[in-house]
């Protein structure tokens, strides 16, 4: 039986974004581990503070959302381990199980050149070289070998059209962040 946690009940920053899920307790200690919703996980180890809300399903171990100091987090075979201030025991960290994970954008790292995080590309608009509109970006897709930009547009019909750019630089030419749009050679009739 899962321990109720009398966590304090904090704001949950606007620019906040969702990296992960808690799976489960590990060892006796307090320690849990983590799911990861990104296969570089880079901003659940940059960040010192975590914020979590309660798993929508299953019994609630605490209310709203949850402020973590992460004291410590590093990889584990094919997952992630994390241990907080606080959570000092395997049954307080059973009781966050199922609880997703928040970090603010802010505290991610700084991407390298030509590297972008998801979440910032989502919502741009894309135009081709002729700067013919082809959409904005809904969603990305991960296909294995590269990723996939996946568009949503207006028809004239108003059917949305949904269309698929591979995100390599054979078909993306420009990431304009500040301008909120991407630049592509691609047609709309591809």
């Amino acid at each position: 039986m899962s321990a109720v946690l009398n966590l304090e009940s904090v704001a949950l920053p606007e620019d906040a974004v969702e990296v992960g899920r808690i799976a489960d307790a590990w060892g006796v200690k307090g320690w849990f581990k983590v799911i990861s919703h990104n296969v570089a996980p880079d901003a659940l180890f940059a960040a010192k503070q975590w914020y979590i809300l309660p798993s929508e399903r299953g019994a609630r171990t605490f209310s709203g959302t949850a402020s973590l100091s992460i004291r410590q987090v590093r990889p584990h075979s094919d997952t992630i381990v994390a241990w907080a201030q606080g959570i000092d025991d395997r049954n307080a960290a059973e009781a966050l199980r199922g609880a997703r994970i928040f970090v603010p954008r802010a505290d991610f790292p700084a991407p390298a050149e030509d590297e972008y995080y998801w979440v910032d590309l989502i919502g741009l608009n894309v135009f081709n070289r002729e700067g013919v509109a082809l959409g904005q970006v809904r969603e990305l897709m991960s296909t294995g070998p590269q990723t996939v930009l996946v568009l949503e547009a207006d028809n004239p019909e108003g059917k949305p059209i949904e269309r698929m750019i591979p995100f390599v630089s054979a078909f993306v030419d420009k990431v304009e962040l500040a301008q909120r749009r991407i630049l592509v050679d691609w047609q709309p009739d591809y």
